[in-house]
């Protein structure tokens, strides 16, 4: 009988400076990251974590700076977070305190329609 491993999400830790491509199935950002993520799964950039990237994930958690461009099929901005760029979400969650500036097309037409320029705050 084969046993089944439970997947650990990757890691950049807080004191970790990383740039480049990041791939796989769960990711967590809690340093500095610039390049690119492709995951699978869920991404979470914690509190304090600083990203410059083009981000494409199944889900999205963000409590720290986000810089560039998103796709997601759910976006969660949490108290913390700040977000400047273009975002693409079937559904977004925005929390009191969070800043959002850029372009932001959300809805489950999210990738045919134009995207509407604004600022949302929580």
């Amino acid at each position: 009988m084969a046993q089944t491993i439970p997947s650990t999400p990757t890691t950049i830790g807080t004191d970790a400076e990383f740039e480049g491509i990041l791939s796989g199935k769960d990711a967590q950002i809690l340093g500095r990251f610039k390049g690119e993520v492709l995951v699978t799964g869920k991404l979470s950039i914690g509190e304090g974590a600083r990203v410059d990237a083009k981000v494409t994930a199944d889900t999205v958690e963000i409590a720290g700076s986000f810089k560039g461009n998103l796709t997601t099929r759910s976006l969660i901005l949490l108290e913390k977070a700040r977000v400047d760029g273009g975002v693409e979400a079937k559904g977004l969650s925005v929390r009191d305190g969070a800043v959002l500036n850029g372009a932001v097309n959300v809805g489950a037409g999210a990738a045919q329609a134009p995207a509407a320029r604004g600022l949302a705050t929580g």
